[in-house]
């Protein structure tokens, strides 16, 4: 299947970052999705002619990396603005940060979603606006800077979107699903929640998971998303919902 090209040069994304690249091949790789990047056999790739360019692989490696990364940098800027907080209290913060949700609005502040590589057939069903592909390149994105400048420079890159949004995740922001339904079930002295994944579907580079979460012996609720984790938070959500609306 033929991969269809990014829509705007590289040169533009490299000026939005603020690094010019000295291996631009990194930040290629880091917008290759794997739906644009299909295996080649070793009898494909030894008729490649000597001096071809190698085809760049796919973002998982640099996703990998870039995830420490951005860990180590949004962890490290939570304990420098709030001393004074337990290691719950910040864990919240950087859930809160670090999520797919927040990675993929980081992403289209970017415009990251033109420069991606997908298959034709990925993009035209919309995968340049599918958060999971948006956070998973934004990692990606992130190893580079850091792979090419160094941490300084994927520091300074992080920080300087990262660093606004703190004010939304002041004490007292609101847990993320999976937190608030363990604490409920804590409360009221009751087991921890219990989820299941109920059923896996897609390729293996877009995986669509629907989990179902129950409490005791209660009816489950079901949550669907491109990772378990993104099920069960919404599996959990609507089980909040539901108990918010029983006791109301």
């Amino acid at each position: 299947m033929s991969a269809d090209s990014r829509k705007a040069p590289i040169e533009d994304l490299q000026r939005t970052l603020g690094h010019r690249f000295a291996e631009p091949r990194l930040l290629e790789e880091a917008l290759v999705h794997p739906s644009a990047n299909p295996r080649r056999s070793r009898a494909k790739s030894a008729r490649q002619k000597d001096g071809e360019p190698t085809p760049a692989r796919d973002y998982n490696r640099l996703e990998f990396i870039g995830d420490r990364v951005l860990g180590l940098v949004v962890a490290t800027l939570l304990a420098e603005r709030y001393p004074q907080a337990a290691a719950g209290d910040l864990a919240l913060r950087y859930n809160a940060l670090v999520k797919q949700e927040s990675l993929a609005r980081f992403a289209q502040s970017l415009g990251l979603g033109d420069f991606i590589q997908l298959s034709r057939s990925e993009r035209d069903s919309g995968g340049a606006g599918k958060p999971a592909i948006l956070a998973d390149a934004c990692e990606a994105v992130v190893a580079a800077l850091y792979l090419d400048g160094g941490l300084k420079v994927a520091e300074r890159f992080v920080r300087r979107y990262m660093e606004p949004l703190l004010g939304d995740f002041a004490a007292g922001a609101e847990k993320d699903p999976k937190t608030a339904l363990q604490e409920w079930a804590a409360a009221r002295g009751m087991a921890t929640p219990r989820y299941d994944v109920v059923s896996q579907e897609g390729p293996p580079h877009e995986p669509h998971f629907t989990v179902a979460v129950r409490l005791g012996n209660g009816d489950p609720e079901t949550g669907k998303g491109g990772s378990k984790r993104a099920a069960e938070q919404e599996a959990a959500g609507h089980l909040l919902a539901r108990l918010d609306k029983a006791k109301a």
